[in-house]
């Protein structure tokens, strides 16, 4: 799956595997081996996967499947991959089984207060389901308040999020193509 991975990454970059062995400082051929899954990157490629990447190396972990049978199907609860942590206000987990599809879906826990000051805006089209809590979403500078049941989607628009209520908010956040 850390294969699938790395190649999914790469190709909604828009990188090939030549800029990849460049940027990384590594041989096109160690780049292809990785993607295939027959040379396994250190800690240290691992870092520099992120970095690149500009995802969080935890991405890369808890890649383990008890069942061989829900391999890239299922995905149980208590073995998501948890990306970002409790001190930045937001704690996503990868709900996908991997990053190969032409989507990724995505649980995200806002903390209460948190928010993306600066906006963001991505090559991607987007949707979320606001599953608990009150949750503001500024979409193209105009902010929608949404609450448990409501759901939005943009593309390729600038956006900006901030959790204005007591409680968590969860959004189930779908993003296509994949970008962690």
């Amino acid at each position: 799956m850390l294969a699938g991975d790395i190649r999914a990454l790469r190709r909604t970059r828009g990188l090939t595997l030549a800029e990849i062995g460049l940027k990384l400082g590594r041989s096109v051929g160690w780049v292809s081996q990785v993607e295939r899954g027959l040379s396994t990157p250190s800690l240290s490629d691992l870092r520099a996967f992120a970095e690149l990447f500009g995802v969080p190396i935890s991405l890369f972990f808890s890649h383990d499947v008890p069942v061989e049978s829900e391999r890239g199907v299922v995905v149980r609860a208590g073995r998501r991959r948890t990306l970002g942590t409790s001190e930045s206000g937001l704690v996503e987990e990868l709900l996908s089984p991997d990053l190969g599809g032409s989507f990724e879906m995505v649980r995200s826990v806002f903390a209460p207060g948190a928010a993306l000051k600066a906006e963001a805006q991505r090559p991607t089209e987007e949707a979320g389901y606001v599953a608990s809590g009150l949750f503001d979403i500024e979409i193209a500078g105009v902010w929608h308040r949404l609450g448990e049941g409501d759901s939005f989607r943009f593309e390729g628009k600038p956006y900006r999020w901030r959790n204005p209520g007591a409680e968590p908010a969860i959004v189930i956040w779908v993003v296509s193509p994949p970008v962690y």
